[in-house]
């Protein structure tokens, strides 16, 4: 299915089904072994490396915005490793119904991070609203990396930084290539680099008790269940636990499902499937999930260089809860 023409659909669960805790199945060890064979051979160039491009990759930079790395995440991308890292992770459709994660990091940097994959043109406008950030993909289609070229970001593609990238072997490309992001960027930027306009403080008054929500792409389906032990959002992703390569399961503070339109782009894949272009400037409706509470909220970002607020009807702020939050775009109706 084409994943422009289709709604991504919402479901919540009331309290009363309670939270189904599913303890996640260790998965191999991380990703060391594999990476430190890889290391020595490079990165395997193929049709998911980005372009070589004139400004050079040696050294990393001085750590003044975010880093923004565009994670796959098709179930034999799974499990992803570096992901519960991120301050802000980022669910956007792409073509044929699937789903990308971007993930943003700013507090911390993870040892290693991926599978990486490929830039879409909605990226660019999600990222204009923090101060030239550093980022990392696979690469992207022909007549888009000029577009990110000219971007206000700081494009690292394996073409411009080969010593950043190595891929794991034991793992079928293009689901296979990770990231170092020390070889980026010196050291984390810090909270203050996260100007997304997001708030966090105590709960507000109001909302509804939610157990659980499900959130329906044409090809991809999230659910994120309370936790009321870990005070967090459990993750399962096309009904399995999420987790991550050391077999830690993936929690989000904040969970935030928001409305926006998507439309077709001027770009498509290789099969000719038109790539979606999710809008996250303008305004709309929302639902933040916070404390085991769904609250049905306003977004507005006037501009791409403004973050995002989020309201109640008569305007007063929102907060999130202190953590890791995750941000699903979803078609309006």
């Amino acid at each position: 299915m084409h994943g422009q023409g289709v709604r991504a659909r919402v479901t919540t669960v009331g309290r009363r089904r309670g939270a189904r805790g599913r303890r996640a199945t260790s998965v191999a060890a991380l990703l060391a072994a594999a990476l430190t064979a890889s290391l020595a051979a490079g990165c395997a160039s193929g049709q998911d490396d980005g372009r070589a491009r004139p400004e050079s990759a040696a050294g990393s930079a001085r750590a003044s915005s975010v880093l923004a790395v565009k994670i796959d995440n098709v179930p034999a991308a799974r499990p992803q490793t570096g992901l519960d890292a991120a301050d802000v992770v980022y669910v956007e459709q792409v073509e044929g119904g699937l789903s990308r994660l971007m993930a943003v990091y700013a507090t911390r940097l993870p040892k290693t991070v991926g599978p990486v994959r490929s830039a879409r043109e909605s990226d660019l406008e999600l990222l204009a609203q923090f101060d030239r950030p550093t980022f990392a993909f696979s690469g992207a289609q022909s007549k888009l990396l000029p577009v990110i070229d000219k971007a206000a970001v700081r494009a690292r593609p394996p073409g411009t930084a080969s010593d950043a990238y190595v891929r794991n072997p034991d793992r079928p490309a293009p689901h296979n290539l990770y990231l170092r992001p020390e070889r980026l960027l010196s050291s984390a930027p810090g909270a203050d680099a996260l100007t997304t306009g997001f708030r966090f403080g105590a709960a507000p008054e109001g909302g509804r008790a939610t157990a659980s929500q499900t959130v329906r792409y044409p090809a991809a389906r999230y659910t994120f269940t309370w936790s009321p032990g870990r005070e967090r959002w459990l993750i399962a992703m096309d009904g399995k636990a999420a987790v991550t390569t050391d077999g830690g399961r993936m929690a989000a503070a904040t969970v935030v499902v928001q409305e926006v339109k998507v439309r077709e782009s001027v770009y498509h894949d290789f099969l000719g499937n038109k790539t979606p272009f999710t809008e996250t400037v303008g305004s709309g409706k929302a639902r933040v999930l916070r404390d085991g509470r769904a609250y049905d909220v306003r977004w507005k970002r006037p501009k791409a260089t403004d973050g995002t607020t989020f309201t109640t009807e008569d305007g007063k702020p929102v907060p999130f809860r202190r953590g890791q939050v995750w941000v699903l775009f979803t078609k309006a109706p």
